[in-house]
């Protein structure tokens, strides 16, 4: 599933602040990942692949540097981490929201000493959730004052998604989607056609990659195909080059960002993993973006097990099948009935189902009986809180309850107290806690 509330994510993210080549080049380039203003935010495999990718076309041309605003230092045995955090006062717009509003990642005074250090030709920010912007308006805010000279681009899901409101923040190019002429075009780099991306440094626990493009289904949630509105695969040779590279400083997993990994198999998972075999480099893969059940054959659940993966996150989304007709029909309850039971049969070892909450269809959902369902079949239940997100249909859906003009807006905490109320959701909460306790202790 592509979605906002998960790690889909087209843009520009992370890198350190190092020399990318051995060689002086006339232009610095510095690039920032902001810091996030949210009711909550968490380190679930959260990396910058896009920004890592667009840095390895372009490092032959100029001297990159990297602030990290979110760089998770407390992490668990997967790589995902929490961020520090302060509590800051809500914006108005989400004034009635029973919840605390925090600032994560590093503070705006390390930010700033930092700028004061060296000058900058120009500056790529990354967006994500259209709804994180005050982090890019911070972070324009203090490059303006600070390295007045510098060309600030945006780029990104937020850019993407929200052109003339990311365009307000005041930075000198806003790209959209996966056209980055504009970029070359600022910057006056001729980039290399493809390279590995560019992975700083050692001792990563985790890092991202994807084997595919795009997505052939069309959810009325989704919004993969303004992305990318044709499906491919990438070159075999290429994606495992990018996880030896990973390998190589460190990283034991491997979070997969594809919005239909499954899709096609054997023209990209496949042989990519038969490629895993041959370089018996241990490695353990991971599938926050959701898998699509339908896809789940009992061979693939065999090999996906022995090649390494260590966790299986399945877009069940409703156990209502006319809610999934209404939604795109991607898949149904007998898929996924039958996935988990080839994924159990290969000795999986954590099975997660995602169940979206807060949909503007949710009358038709059947939220708690689909969370009951997910438990009943083995696997835990991770809630997903609905973000409605423009160029939609289901984005159409949801002015009842948001100002699809103002990001903020999109929040997907928000949106899901808005449709359902705070109690509500409060219930949903407690009891998929209570059914993966089970999952633990019965």
């Amino acid at each position: 599933m592509h979605s906002q509330t998960r790690n889909d994510l087209p843009g520009w993210y992370l890198l350190q602040d190092l020399a990318y080549s051995s060689f002086m080049q006339s232009m610095r380039v510095l690039l920032v990942n902001p810091p996030i203003y949210d009711f909550t935010a968490y380190d679930f495999w959260l990396r910058p692949y896009g920004m890592l990718r667009v840095a390895g076309r372009i490092g032959h041309a100029c001297r990159l540097s990297f602030f990290d605003f979110l760089d998770s230092r407390q992490r668990d045995s997967w790589g995902r981490g929490s961020y520090p955090y302060c509590y800051v006062p809500k914006p108005r717009v989400l004034s009635d929201i029973p919840r605390r509003y925090r600032r994560y990642g590093k503070t705006r005074e390390e930010f700033r000493q930092y700028l004061k250090q060296a000058p900058f030709d120009a500056v790529l920010i990354q967006t994500v959730m259209t709804y994180w912007y005050p982090g890019v308006r911070e972070v324009i805010g203090d490059l303006r004052v600070l390295q007045p000279s510098a060309k600030i681009i945006l780029g990104g899901v937020y850019a993407t998604l929200c052109p003339d409101h990311a365009r307000s923040l005041g930075a000198d190019l806003v790209v959209e989607g996966f056209n980055l002429d504009p970029l070359w075009n600022i910057l006056s780099i001729e980039p290399i056609p493809e390279g590995l991306p560019f992975w700083p440094g050692t001792g990563h626990k985790y890092g991202v990659l994807k084997l595919t493009e795009g997505c052939p289904f069309r959810c009325s949630y989704c919004a993969s195909s303004i992305f990318k509105p044709e499906f491919s695969e990438r070159p075999t040779a290429e994606c495992l080059a990018e996880m030896e590279q990973l390998t190589r400083i460190g990283a034991r997993n491997i979070a997969f960002y594809d919005d239909a990994l499954l899709y096609r198999p054997e023209r990209g998972l496949v042989p990519f993993l038969e490629g895993v075999f041959r370089t018996e480099i241990p490695i353990s893969f991971h599938t926050p973006n959701a898998l699509n059940a339908r896809f789940i054959t009992e061979n693939l659940a065999q090999l996906m097990v022995k090649a390494g993966f260590a966790s299986f996150f399945i877009g069940l989304e409703s156990r209502s099948d006319s809610w999934h007709q209404s939604t795109g029909g991607k898949v149904n309850t007998e898929d996924f009935v039958t996935a988990v039971r080839h994924l159990r049969t290969a000795r999986a070892r954590s099975i997660t189902t995602y169940i979206i909450v807060g949909h503007p269809d949710t009358d038709n959902q059947s939220l708690e009986q689909s969370l009951a369902f997910a438990h009943e079949n083995g696997t835990r239940v991770l809630l997903s809180e609905f973000s409605p997100i423009p160029g939609t249909e289901d984005g159409k859906k949801s002015t009842a309850w948001a100002d699809l003009e103002e990001p903020l807006s999109h929040n997907k905490t928000a949106f899901a107290i808005r449709r359902l109320g705070a109690d509500r959701i409060n219930r949903l909460k407690d009891l998929s806690r209570s059914l993966n306790s089970q999952m633990v202790t019965g």
